[in-house]
């Protein structure tokens, strides 16, 4: 696994680095943002381990740059922020996980490899005959990608498995119980409100298409095709 380690406190850092090193990473580790932002486009790596607090470009900024610019990178966020605000802003912005410090070493490394399973060999949710396409949007069988009028849709992993799970029944509610299932499998740590992070993501980059993302109270959510 190639991995950039983005932390200010030098101790951790090097601390961190020498640990996943041993595990079998090859660690690449910096401290100032503005730099882990320059390392991340020069030679993406497989995962990233982004401190939000961070001299030049605080986490966030170098999150939201990075994926303002198409880095689609798995991000693990560090955090000593204790509130649910800050984690859903991580998450908003494009991470997708995070890890409050202090944290278990072992937990770290399993995060990581989840990370990484979900980015590459997870699979989606498989959708039925008959049922690839809405309005503007159509789902390649063979990729799994999704498409509007043609043109790929920049999704990440978790918004690319919510956006199958609702196109697989169009004008159908899917539960937010089922969509917490197969965005974030096997992650009973994450939050259950996050779900309605990616569900707020998906909706803004649906603007224009023709296909609305839709909540309907008690329910939970499904896409329509608006009327023209």
């Amino acid at each position: 696994m190639q991995l950039l380690l983005v932390e200010d406190d030098a101790t951790m850092r090097s601390t961190l680095q020498r640990s996943l090193a041993r595990r079998g990473m090859a660690v690449t580790a910096l401290g100032d943002g503005r730099d882990a932002l320059a390392q991340w486009r020069a030679q993406p790596p497989d995962a990233v381990v982004l401190d939000l607090t961070l001299p030049g470009l605080d986490g966030l900024q170098v999150l939201q740059q990075a994926r303002a610019g198409g880095l689609r990178t798995p991000v693990l966020l560090l955090t000593a922020r204790g509130t649910v605000g800050d984690r859903v802003l991580g998450l908003n912005a494009g991470a997708d996980d995070y890890l409050p410090k202090p944290f278990d070493l072992d937990e770290l490394e399993a995060r990581l490899r989840a990370l990484l399973r979900r980015s590459g060999d997870a699979p989606s949710p498989a959708l039925p005959a008959g049922a690839p396409a809405l309005g503007a949007l159509r789902c390649d069988r063979g990729s799994g990608a999704i498409y509007v009028h043609g043109e790929p849709l920049d999704l990440t992993p978790r918004e690319l498995a919510l956006l199958r799970a609702l196109l697989a029944q169009p004008g159908r509610a899917v539960a937010k119980e089922r969509l917490y299932e197969l965005v974030f499998p096997g992650q009973s740590e994450v939050q259950y409100e996050a779900i309605e992070v990616v569900v707020y993501r998906v909706r803004k980059k649906l603007a224009g298409t023709g296909v609305a993302l839709m909540t309907l109270r008690g329910l939970g959510y499904l896409l329509k095709a608006q009327q023209a």
